[in-house]
């Protein structure tokens, strides 16, 4: 079997574990790794066996794929350099920062026939994938996806740090177009939007409830689903998925629930999902999360922030500047 060669751009706290699962992953062959922070490359590739690069354009002449983990706002110029040079990529979440980036990445794409992958990994979570044949027709789903602060990824608002993923999963779940969408949110230790619920309320009627913190005490990623007849509950960390429907017949005067609960092994989500690009390099098949639903996610996040900027913007004017959240300097980190 042929090795696939590959390589990493950005080598920072995820692109690090990227170069670790292709280094150890059969078939493939990691032949180096490129970050602007020359020390942080040659420590990675020490670590992975591999060469480190300073300018990514060097490696792009040595691999048929690569992992762009760079800055968000790095991705469309770095994407488009390597699709011009036939070189099939994964891009992580989001995709892009705009939509207009995500079209010129799409269609530089589909004219190159390269692969485009977007990191939206928790669609390889075991729990997701058991839950997909236990849906009938969504018509209320609440997702909370709470987390502790974190330094990394405050170059982005909560909604493509956190919320994109739940987006992401809702909207391919959901037999419907999006009709309305009402938001809250607000910045509390960075300038940006840190705290933020989103209301998506589909043409079937379908609606879906979505929080996302990254300044809670605990971390919490769970789903609900509610549907005719049943109801799935899908703990994204525990990799969990439990289902109860109603049983034919009555006890007590109350109907009966037959429940169902499925927990699976400790499973390497990342592993999983770099996986399933090079197969998609190999087999030269379409991602499940091509390009195309990356846009989709990003298309709905972009709405949302919009949505959160200008109910900002209302409550500064109606309170004045020195008394609304964008008006004061963040909160120190505790």
């Amino acid at each position: 079997m042929k090795k696939i060669k590959t390589g990493v751009i950005g080598v920072g706290y995820l692109g690090r574990f990227h170069a670790q699962k292709y280094a150890a992953m059969d078939g493939v062959d990691l032949v180096g790794v490129a970050d602007v922070e020359g020390l942080q490359a040659e420590k990675v590739a020490a670590e992975c066996a591999t060469r480190p690069f300073t300018d990514y354009l060097e490696l792009l002449d040595r691999v048929d794929a690569v992992s762009v983990v760079v800055p968000t706002i790095h991705h469309h110029k770095i994407a488009r350099a390597c699709l011009q040079r036939g070189i099939d990529i994964m891009v992580e979440k989001p995709v892009t920062t705009t939509i207009e980036e995500a079209d010129d990445l799409i269609a530089q794409a589909e004219q190159s026939g390269c692969i485009l992958q977007v990191g939206l990994l928790e669609r390889f979570n075991p729990a997701v994938i058991a839950m997909k044949p236990l849906l009938t027709c969504p018509l209320f789903i609440e997702a909370h996806r709470i987390s502790v602060f974190k330094n990394r990824g405050t170059d982005v608002d909560v909604v493509l740090d956190l919320m994109i993923h739940d987006i992401d999963i809702i909207l391919s779940i959901v037999q419907s177009p999006l009709k309305t969408i009402h938001t809250v949110g607000a910045p509390v230790i960075t300038p940006l939007t840190d705290i933020a619920n989103a209301r998506l309320i589909f043409e079937n009627g379908c609606t879906a409830n979505v929080t996302v913190s990254r300044i809670s005490m605990d971390n919490i990623r769970r789903m609900r689903i509610f549907q005719p007849g049943s109801y799935l509950s899908v703990d994204f960390t525990k990799k969990e998925v439990m289902s109860i429907r109603l049983k034919k017949g009555r006890q007590n005067g109350q109907p009966l629930p037959d429940i169902t609960k499925h927990a699976f092994a400790e499973t390497d989500i990342l592993e999983m999902e770099l996986k399933d690009f090079i197969a998609n390099v190999r087999n030269r098949t379409r991602p499940q999360v091509s390009g195309r639903e990356g846009r989709r996610a990003l298309d709905v996040a972009l709405q949302i922030m919009r949505q959160i900027d200008e109910n900002q913007r209302r409550l500064q004017q109606m309170l004045g500047a020195e008394t609304c959240w964008s008006g004061l300097d963040p909160l120190p980190v505790p």
